[in-house]
């Protein structure tokens, strides 16, 4: 059993007060990679299972951070979701009490070979990079050889065939060490685990799927292709499973705030950012031209929002899509949600928006209630969204969707865009967090960077008055739409 006994605060470099179940599973890590006795691992292999919004990535960065100061790791490679790296480099910046260099891969694939060969900085080296990516780059990312590597939202290598899953794996076990990031391994079946398993540590299930699936499955309907889990294997397959796992639930941390915002930045495509800073700058000309009034620059910031949520209205009014960054992001979200079962409330302001997500939901085959304009029997969406488990999202418009309903269903809420009135704000995120919440709420703004995203939401959190904000830069000769 590891020391629980070790000040975790003096050991942990992070510029931040860990939780009490941080501090444990950052111990837990320690113990399996024998970093403070010299001893071989008992693992070079660790899985953090938590539940989102309960804190993994400063526990990683805490582990990263620990291996490099006891001169075990120089070299850092995180493959994540292409919308959490910029996640990744916020919290580094916010957290790492350590000197290090961060790379992220963006840009072309020869771009991205050039960042990997010249990836020599002070301090711990660490590199961002897409799952996509991951596998296009294998050769490049394997001469890099990282010490350790981190595979967040780990359900992306589930299936153990992809050319992804089969790129970790063996960058995996070129690395010293390697952490698997996730909110749960078995929340759609146990078969699931192998592929995980594999990359973090191959003596716990073994190198052969087939050996594995025939120890724990027996195989069952039409033609004996259906695996069926064997009961009577259990307790053996749950040892195995938690012997270099720990498990945080939000009905466990206790000591978590009652609520934890997260403004997750997004990155516009190329031509969608031309086409915003363009109408930014036309914005602000017509605006010199104009009375200054709160109506009149609240008109053109609406017109910016709705670009940096990937639609743009035409001047003969036809609404016309220019990006997907947002969408993409939030498709990773949901893909983390029912990975660990958890539902997820969206709120969002403009119909085309609201008509895409829809599609999405569809498309993934992930059944939804919605709240918008033109949806009657409100009652029968809630209901259905509060007891029914396969109704695992509501969508929500922010206008129709803020006022007299209980959500409690979900403790999660991404704000894909909003308005401006703080009331409608408070409103909306009052849906889960209110009686009946038994968890912790955890709230993720879609901001796209460069935009006036961050600001807004921002503004609204500080309880300011979006309007006000924007005439008194003006006022000041700035340009009250510039990020």
């Amino acid at each position: 059993m590891y020391d629980t006994e070790l000040n975790a605060d003096l050991l942990m470099p992070v510029r931040a007060t860990a939780f009490e179940h941080q501090k444990k599973a950052f111990l837990f890590i320690l113990h399996l990679f024998q970093v403070l006795t010299g001893m071989p691992p008992i693992s070079r292999g660790a899985a953090l299972l938590f539940e989102m919004g309960c804190g993994k990535t400063l526990v990683a960065i805490a582990v990263a951070g620990t291996l490099y100061q006891f001169k075990k790791a120089s070299r850092l490679l995180i493959v994540a979701p292409l919308s959490i790296l910029a996640v990744w480099e916020t919290e580094f910046e916010r957290f790492a009490d350590l000197p290090y260099t961060l790379t992220v891969l963006n840009g072309s694939p020869e771009k991205k070979r050039t960042l990997i060969s010249e990836a020599d900085g002070p301090g711990l080296n660490v590199l961002l990079v897409n799952y996509e990516s991951a596998w296009r780059l294998e050769n490049e990312l394997l001469a890099y050889d990282a010490d350790l590597v981190i595979a967040d939202e780990a359900h992306k290598i589930k299936e153990n065939r992809t050319n992804q899953s089969k790129a970790l794996h063996r960058l995996g076990h070129k690395a010293r060490y390697r952490l698997l990031l996730t909110g749960t391994l078995i929340a759609n079946r146990e078969l699931d685990v192998f592929s995980q398993y594999l990359f973090l540590n191959p003596g716990i299930f073994g190198e052969s799927f087939y050996q594995f699936r025939n120890k724990y499955f027996t195989m069952a309907g039409y033609g004996q292709h259906t695996p069926v889990f064997r009961e009577d294997m259990t307790a053996d397959f749950l040892q195995r499973l938690h012997c270099i796992a720990y498990r945080v639930t939000k009905d466990e941390c206790l000591d978590l705030p009652e609520v934890v915002d997260e403004i997750r930045t997004v990155q516009l495509e190329d031509a969608a950012l031309k086409l915003y800073k363009k109408i930014e700058a036309d914005s602000y000309a017509e605006l010199r031209d104009g009375e200054i009034s709160a109506p009149n620059v609240l008109t053109r910031l609406l017109r910016l929002l709705q670009i940096s949520g990937g639609h743009v209205t035409d001047d003969d009014g036809t609404v016309r899509k220019v990006s997907n960054a947002k969408m993409e992001a939030l498709e990773d979200i949901l893909d983390a949600a029912q990975a660990e079962g958890q539902k997820v409330t969206i709120m969002a302001r403009f119909t085309a928006e609201l008509d895409d997500i829809e599609d999405m939901l569809t498309r993934k085959k992930i059944d939804y209630a919605v709240i918008r304009g033109g949806i009657k029997h409100r009652g029968e969406q809630i209901t259905r969204f509060q007891n029914d488990p396969g109704c695992t999202v509501f969508l929500g418009q922010i206008a129709a969707a803020g006022l007299g309903l209980t959500l409690t269903a979900a403790s999660l809420m991404v704000f894909y865009s909003w308005d401006y009135s703080m009331s409608n704000h408070d409103q909306a995120r009052a849906r889960i967090h209110r009686a009946g919440q038994r968890n912790a709420c955890t709230y993720i703004y879609l901001c796209a960077k460069g935009t006036m995203d961050r600001r807004v939401i921002q503004a609204l959190r500080n309880k300011q008055e979006v309007a006000r904000m924007l005439v008194d830069d003006y006022r000041m000769g700035l340009n009250p739409y510039r990020a």
